[in-house]
């Protein structure tokens, strides 16, 4: 297809090139299927995302299976494709999408949910599945938001619910015995609404999700394909674990992604290793919900810091917790590249704190703080929630107590790195309730009271060492309709996307005007999204099984209400219902 004289009349050409050392190219007559994986957002997001990594690598050593790359075309591309009528193409191959057998949404976001029809009317696909009879093109989904996949549910012939790695071969051997023998399009999905982790709308029934029991015996890739203009996280990354034993009462990814399960040492190492020398990255990042609970982290540095520090290359922490940044893991980290540190406090109050169960105390974010100071640190984020459960102004203002014992930290350590100044930058998200939490049945906080937050907020630092950043409260409401609305929401996304909606997770995309006007002309109030729930009401996605308990969820809201804590998994089980845990009697 000749999208060639486009490129040049666009922004980032490189997005839409593909030829990436590292991408996996096949002739389109040898496969039996043909895979588009959708990410749809920009190249730059979308080639950070390890998910894609692993599923990309994972269907192309099906020797019937040709997996491809496609990302939503930013709005100077779409404009000219429309111009042109070119339809939205694969990266490998370059052919359109309507050529492909399947493709695969992955929904990270629910701001997305627009630039999913988007790239759909782009390939020249119908929107929505019931004006699609045939067998291919079938439109499939998965990702964090597909726990709750009602408001998608009239677009997408089928989701995939929790670990993709083998529910999509056992999906994929099906679609293949049902194309050879020319099965009907129904006659395939009420086939593949038998797989476990697998839901289908169109046969509505209760689904459970897909969980993978060993890692070590998982699949996970020895190259990634490397981008040629700089992405989001431009490095390598493997996974530590998943799951999490914390249990954040806010945190839908702990909920969600249960029970822990962990690679060992070995395989870690061998993983990152091997990618490095594949890639050429000079940084990997040791990727999980809680980086410090995994059991043999410090085991694990020794044996990547004794190749990563001669070859100069950086070994990253994200997600540590205060509780679990000791003073000697911080010795290890110093011996490469020193960056930034990332912590997330959530709450300025020890109340606030105890409500939503993060389990920290102020004089663990303090000591955590000096220690590194000590260690030559002077770069600090720290992430907060405004509009959590039980929030009082007290809780809003006690943020920015909190950032500036921090700052008073550094001046006051007598080992701090001499000349220097401390930057700690303050993140206030909105809280926003999400399915399968203890707080799924909680209120959001209206705009007005976000704003009224977020302006106290503001007016309580007075510190040019702290740089304070809101989110924007538009784009968190919508997120709360989407994350825990129904069926009727399609026709509202749809409208939506007829009238210019796009990257709605964008600030300069987003119009907030617009989806007003959409929720009005289809008769929807979207407060009725935000309010209070009670028990006995009827959610959404009660119909699907990702292993948690509604008794469980129910009990632990009660507890944030006392504000009691309930401690992590391995100081004792709550009873979650998860089958598997490592800590279950």
């Amino acid at each position: 297809m000749d999208f060639e004289p486009l490129l040049a009349r666009v922004q980032k050409p490189g997005r839409y090139t593909g030829g990436e050392p590292g991408s996996i190219m096949k002739t389109p007559g040898d496969v039996l299927l043909r895979y588009a994986f959708c990410f749809p957002d920009t190249y730059e997001i979308g080639m950070s995302n390890l998910a894609m990594k692993i599923l990309y690598g994972l269907a192309n050593t099906r020797e019937d299976c040709w997996c491809e790359r496609c990302f939503a075309p930013w709005t100077d591309m779409e404009a000219l494709m429309r111009e042109a009528g070119t339809p939205l193409w694969a990266l490998e191959s370059g052919d359109p999408l309507r050529e492909f057998d399947v493709l695969g949404f992955t929904l990270q976001y629910e701001m997305s949910y627009t630039n999913v029809l988007n790239m759909l009317d782009l390939a020249g696909i119908p929107l929505r599945g019931t004006d699609r009879p045939g067998l291919a093109p079938l439109v499939i989904a998965g990702g964090p938001c597909a726990c709750n996949p009602e408001p998608l549910a009239p677009f997408v012939d089928l989701f995939v619910l929790g670990e993709g790695e083998e529910v999509n071969n056992e999906l994929f051997d099906l679609l293949a015995e049902c194309k050879r023998e020319s099965k009907s399009k129904n006659e395939f999905l009420r086939a593949a609404s038998q797989i476990e982790g697998i839901y289908v709308p169109s046969f509505p029934s209760k689904a459970k999700k897909r969980v993978i029991r060993d890692l070590d015996a998982c699949y996970f890739p020895e190259n990634f394909v490397v981008p040629l203009l700089e992405v989001v996280h431009d490095r390598t990354v493997t996974e530590l674990f998943r799951g999490c034993i914390r249990g954040c009462r806010f945190c839908q990814a702990g909920f969600l992604n249960r029970p822990v399960r962990e690679k060992s040492p070995e395989a870690v190492d061998k993983q990152c290793r091997a990618l490095c020398d594949a890639t050429g990255y000079e940084e990997v990042s040791l990727c999980s919900l809680s980086t410090g609970d995994y059991t043999r982290l410090p085991a694990l540095l020794d044996a990547m810091l004794d190749w990563a520090v001669p070859q100069k290359i950086n070994v990253a922490l994200p997600s540590l917790r205060i509780d679990d940044f000791p003073p000697e893991m911080m010795e290890k980290l110093a011996q490469v590249r020193r960056s930034g540190l990332t912590f997330a406090p959530e709450a300025g109050t020890q109340r606030l704190r105890d409500v939503i169960n993060k389990n920290i105390t102020e004089e663990q974010i303090l000591a955590t703080a000096r220690n590194a100071f000590s260690g030559g640190w002077t770069s600090v984020k720290l992430y907060f929630m405004i509009g959590l459960p039980t929030e009082t102004d007290e809780d809003v203002l006690g943020i920015a107590a909190l950032a500036q014992k921090v700052v008073d930290e550094f001046y006051r350590n007598p080992d701090r790195p001499k000349g220097k100044g401390v930057q700690v930058s303050v993140s206030a998200a909105s809280f926003v309730p999400k399915p399968f939490t203890p707080f799924q049945w909680e209120a959001m906080d209206s705009r007005e009271e976000i704003r009224r937050k977020q302006a106290l907020l503001r007016s309580a630092v007075r510190s040019k060492k702290i740089k304070l950043t809101c989110h924007d409260c538009e784009t968190s409401l919508l997120e709360g309709v989407f994350a825990r609305g129904g069926r009727r929401l399609a026709d509202v996304i749809e409208l939506a996307w007829r009238r210019g909606a796009r990257f709605d997770g964008w600030d300069d995309q987003f119009q907030p005007s617009l989806w007003a006007e959409c929720f009005a002309a289809r008769g929807i109030d979207p407060s009725e999204y935000l309010r209070a729930r009670t028990n006995d009401e009827m959610l959404p996605w009660e119909h699907l099984d990702y292993g948690v308990t509604k008794a469980f969820l129910w009990r632990e809201r009660e507890r944030a209400y006392a504000a009691r804590t309930t401690p992590n998994c391995r100081e004792g089980c709550a009873g979650c219902g998860v089958s598997g845990c490592t800590s279950s009697p």
